[in-house]
């Protein structure tokens, strides 16, 4: 596990492409992904190609909440052929480790999946109006995701 470089854009891009097809995943372009490189946690295979990341952008609270900052974790997948061996188990363990090093107070994370990952490790349903309002007004509601929370 590592923090990924500029030039793992490439490879961010293509290992997203099958989950950005699929609608689980929003597309994004290479550039978005070597400008916030820094953003990704990454998983790979000494030798081997990129097979899991998942993106931890900072936030101001929501007005109210009185939490400070928060996280939204983003763009998490794994290669098909590393899924159900953990792999993403260890992206979203690390993923917590960054948000509590950080001091933040929450994490929120999207899905138009059932979210059992994240359900497992703590996170809840919970609203838009909680989120960061930038990233809650990003989401696309055709996709109708599910907007899920873990306190820190």
């Amino acid at each position: 596990m590592r923090t990924a470089r500029q030039d793992d854009a490439a490879a961010l891009a293509e290992l997203s492409r099958p989950f950005a097809r699929s609608g689980a995943l929003r597309e994004r372009p290479a550039s978005l992904y070597a400008t916030h490189a820094a953003d990704f946690l990454v998983t790979q295979v000494p030798g081997g190609p990129v097979d899991g990341c998942v993106g931890l952008r900072v936030h101001a609270g929501a007005p109210g909440e009185g939490r400070g900052t928060v996280g939204v974790l983003y763009n998490f997948c794994v290669a098909g052929h590393r899924q159900g061996h953990g792999v993403g188990a260890g992206l979203l363990r690390a993923a917590l480790a960054v948000a509590r090093a950080q001091s933040l107070g929450a994490l929120f994370t999207a899905t138009t999946g059932g979210g059992g990952l994240f359900l497992r490790h703590g996170f809840a349903p919970t609203t838009a109006r909680l989120a960061p309002p930038a990233w809650a007004a990003s989401l696309d509601p055709r996709r109708d995701a599910r907007i899920l929370r873990r306190t820190l």
